[in-house]
């Protein structure tokens, strides 16, 4: 029998690690409100500390949950997505922001790309880079901004665009997705488009059909008020489902939830619901994040990371500057938004999961390169959209 401390691990109950887990994610709210850290940031942190390459405290069984809690936690996510995308809020937020958001996730796709050419990074791994750029944090913008009670155009404009560039660069990510799966095979271009076309507009249609009588039983079980368990059960139908059939699951999800914030009379229940159910998931998934993160890669992609964060960043500023004026916004707008869009977190977390679903090799290498500069953008994010907003003269003094 195996005693002594480095095998103490393997014999801990699951459901108490379980439990430390949340645990783990209620301190690090409490720690992060009293240190202005995110969230986030913490988490994946104390992930990293906790994983096999430094401290290695968590039992090897613990990584068989992460698929699964990616699943779970996206499908969530992609169903709150398809709210901000489509819902009421957008028809309220008007042709600036629309414009605004669809050029900024374009040039940050964009101009990260070409970057990545520029230095002669494989075109597949530049275009899967590309997916990500435009996916942001919406919670860390929308806290800087309630926070310091910053009134204005430009805080208007912001709040528009971030809640809904994530959907866009879903979307985005959805189609480069199957461009990258093209590029490394030698598939047939019809086969590949026949590829692209089931996955993509087949997980539309699949969330559009299950939303359908979701969006008809939303408030009938009870009067006015769904349950958790019909909403939660319609998302994770659609995702399973869409997973089953070889369909983009997180634009499925989407769809579901874009059906129901337009169809369903009491629509703000079921959305309600799901953002308290996908709390213990999201806490799960940022720490699994972490103890996945392969430490001793990171050296080897400093400079990618580095060409990643300043292409990104260009991207972001130029392009927010350039849909701005198309756009016709103000002259405060035009010279601010973009920086206050380089927070990002859990949404591109999930994409690079995705990626080393599809692609174990690159994603391997994608995946640690996409933490590190998450945990950069998420520490510089909000201090950036503070600085930018007082030259704004938006926050009160």
């Amino acid at each position: 029998m195996q005693s002594g401390i480095l095998h103490v691990s393997e014999h801990i109950p699951l459901i108490l690690i379980f439990g430390a887990m949340l645990l783990t994610g209620w301190f690090a709210h409490v720690a992060g409100e009293k240190t202005g850290i995110p969230r986030v940031t913490l988490l994946l942190i104390i992930g990293v500390l906790a994983g096999p390459d430094i401290l290695d405290l968590v039992p090897d069984q613990v990584s068989s949950w992460f698929d699964q809690v990616t699943h779970l936690a996206l499908a969530m996510v992609g169903f709150l997505l398809g709210e901000r995308f489509m819902g009421r809020e957008l028809k309220r937020s008007g042709r600036k922001v629309l414009i605004i958001s669809v050029g900024e996730v374009l040039a940050a796709a964009g101009i990260v790309f070409l970057a990545t050419q520029l230095i002669g990074l494989d075109p597949v791994m530049g275009l899967l880079l590309a997916a990500m750029a435009p996916a942001s944090a919406p919670a860390a913008t929308l806290d800087v901004i309630e926070e310091k009670g910053a009134r204005g155009p430009l805080s208007r404009t912001v709040l528009g665009v971030v809640a809904i560039d994530d959907a866009w660069g879903v979307i985005l990510f959805s189609l480069l997705l199957v461009v990258a799966q093209a590029l490394s095979t030698d598939a047939a271009p019809l086969g590949w488009m026949v590829s692209a076309l089931w996955e993509v507009l087949g997980g539309i249609a699949l969330g559009v059909i299950l939303g359908i009588p979701m969006a008809w039983m939303t408030g009938r079980l009870r009067d006015g008020e769904p349950t958790l368990l019909e909403a939660s059960g319609f998302v994770l139908l659609c995702g399973g489902l869409a997973l089953w059939l070889n369909l983009s699951y997180m634009l499925a999800c989407m769809a579901l939830g874009a059906t129901v914030a337009n169809r369903a009379k009491h629509y703000k229940r079921p959305f309600s619901d799901i953002e308290g159910a996908k709390e213990p998931f999201l806490v799960m998934f940022f720490l699994l994040a972490g103890f996945k993160m392969d430490v001793d890669m990171l050296p080897s992609l400093g400079v990618i990371g580095l060409v990643y964060i300043a292409s990104r960043t260009i991207g972001l500023v130029g392009g927010g500057a350039l849909a701005s004026s198309v756009a016709g916004a103000e002259e405060v707008v035009r010279r601010n938004v973009g920086w206050c869009l380089l927070s990002q977190a859990g949404v591109a977390l999930g994409l690079a999961l995705l990626v080393e679903e599809r692609f174990p090799e690159i994603g391997s290498k994608i995946l640690p390169l996409v933490i590190g500069s998450t945990i950069i953008f998420e520490l510089l994010g909000p201090v950036v959209v503070r600085w930018r907003l007082k030259k704004a003269g938006e926050i009160p003094t």
